[in-house]
């Protein structure tokens, strides 16, 4: 299913009454979802994870009613959304990033899986990643750790890389500390950073660039979070448009243009997810479900960008990457 068919699939099963679509007779499991964007944000992982649900043997309509909230990139909607689910009383909450947060203050007791969220640990949400201890488990990234990984990455591609602009979530705990992370390797391997904070309006986002031009920097660093996700293609339209070599945490940057991407492969994460709500309906207690950690990283090129900006990538560079797009 490509990215439009998808985007299209799941607005249309979000826009369903899950009432309607269950069939009563048997067993039906209710599992709650609380996004943080919007359906159509992120397709490709909510994708996934259906696909995975529907591989161990739930359908939505059948014997699973999944009812969906959407925060809209609205950070205060969280609390109340996902008390509403809390109130449908349903057998697991699945959520992500800072909706993990906010679950976790609505219920102790109904079971919560995360999907591809940052470091739970270091942001209080487990205890640790083989006992988490409480009604949470899920899927971590690893996504603030490797967040000096994508600047260094960047300076191989641009050697001369001297100046570069973070854009970056800074509503969000782990968008800070994955800042706080990449000031630290600027220093070490001589470069200067300025952050830029992006938000999920569409309209702040011209402000935002109109000062990335004043800094005149050499490169884009985006770290991947909701918000950044949610403006993809037109950050990467902006770097191209301005001849700035970027580097994002999520493969559709390149494709939407952007140099590079490293992060883990967060559709596969969301299937992995699909697996931990199987195992829990099944019986399993979150507090002693180890969280998985993301299975491998990926580094893409897109060859044409490269092109496009005079650069003549390192082999070593071309060597290490999952995907080469030309």
């Amino acid at each position: 299913m490509d990215r439009r068919a998808a985007t299209r699939a799941l607005i249309v099963l979000a826009a369903v009454p899950a009432a309607s679509r269950a069939q009563r007779n048997g067993k039906v499991y209710r599992v709650g979802f609380l996004g943080v964007l919007s359906a159509s944000d992120y397709p490709d992982n909510l994708n996934a994870f259906l696909q995975g649900l529907r591989e161990l043997g739930y359908e939505d309509g059948k014997n699973l009613v999944i009812e969906f909230r959407w925060a809209d990139g609205r950070e205060e909607r969280l609390p109340e959304l996902a008390a509403q689910l809390v109130r449908l009383n349903p057998d697991v909450l699945v959520t992500h990033a800072i909706g993990v947060g906010a679950a976790q203050k609505a219920t102790s007791s109904i079971p919560i899986v995360m999907g591809v969220s940052g470091d739970p640990v270091a942001l209080g949400l487990v205890e640790s990643l083989a006992k988490p201890g409480g009604n949470t488990t899920g899927i971590a990234s690893q996504i603030h750790e490797i967040a000096p990984k994508r600047l260094e990455l960047l300076k191989e591609a641009v050697p001369k890389l001297n100046d570069v602009a973070v854009l970056s979530s800074l509503a969000f705990p782990g968008s800070r500390r994955s800042l706080q992370l990449t000031e630290i390797a600027a220093r070490r391997i001589g470069v200067r950073v300025r952050s830029f904070g992006v938000s999920a309006e569409r309209d702040a986002l011209d402000a935002v660039f109109a000062s990335i031009l004043r800094g005149r920097p050499d490169g884009i660093v985006v770290h991947p979070d909701p918000n950044t996700a949610r403006h993809v293609t037109l950050i990467a339209a902006f770097a191209a448009k301005n001849g700035l070599p970027a580097i994002g945490g999520i493969r559709q940057f390149v494709v939407d243009g952007g140099l590079l991407s490293y992060g883990a492969n967060n559709v596969e994460g969301w299937r992995v997810a699909a697996r931990h709500v199987d195992k829990i309906l099944k019986g399993a207690r979150p507090a002693d479900l180890p969280v998985e950690q993301a299975a491998r990283f990926e580094l893409v090129i897109n060859l044409k960008t490269a092109t496009d900006l005079g650069l003549a990538l390192p082999p070593s560079l071309l060597l290490r990457a999952s995907e080469v797009l030309r």
